[in-house]
């Protein structure tokens, strides 16, 4: 058994906004560092990506109604990694959550890194999506 931390963040918008613009692989780099670094390329059914780690090949679930954004992340050295992901409903606004799965053989140094960068990204993407109102 893995462990695991749910991180989550309000967003004041709804989340048909935030599904919109958090499940478009293309809008990576402007809120999610800790995936995406640089430009984000189609490749059949992945995305490519420069991520901090190196290069990653990144694959969505399926568009659907639910606010479901789960992703593989295939690692250059094979590791694939599953991100749980989704926009749900909270008030008039809605409630962004990531579950961060601490990896094999990961530090406590490093899982914690990882939970400031997973921060990061749903601050960053929550201040893109409310100064669009």
């Amino acid at each position: 058994m893995q462990e695991v931390i749910h991180l989550s963040i309000y967003i004041a918008r709804s989340v048909e906004d935030v599904y919109a613009y958090a499940s478009n692989p293309l809008n990576l780099p402007a809120w999610a560092a800790g995936l995406a670094r640089s430009e984000v390329k189609a490749d059949g059914e992945y995305w490519i990506a420069e991520a901090p780690f190196g290069q990653a090949k990144i694959k969505f679930a399926p568009k659907n109604t639910l606010g479901v954004m789960d992703h593989e992340v295939l690692l250059e050295n094979g590791v694939s990694v599953y991100n749980p992901m989704r926009a749900m409903p909270n008030g008039v606004g809605s409630e962004f959550t990531f579950s961060l799965f601490r990896q094999d053989g990961m530090s406590d140094s490093d899982y914690a890194a990882d939970k400031r960068a997973v921060e990061k990204d749903l601050a960053k993407i929550k201040a893109i999506l409310e100064s669009k109102h």
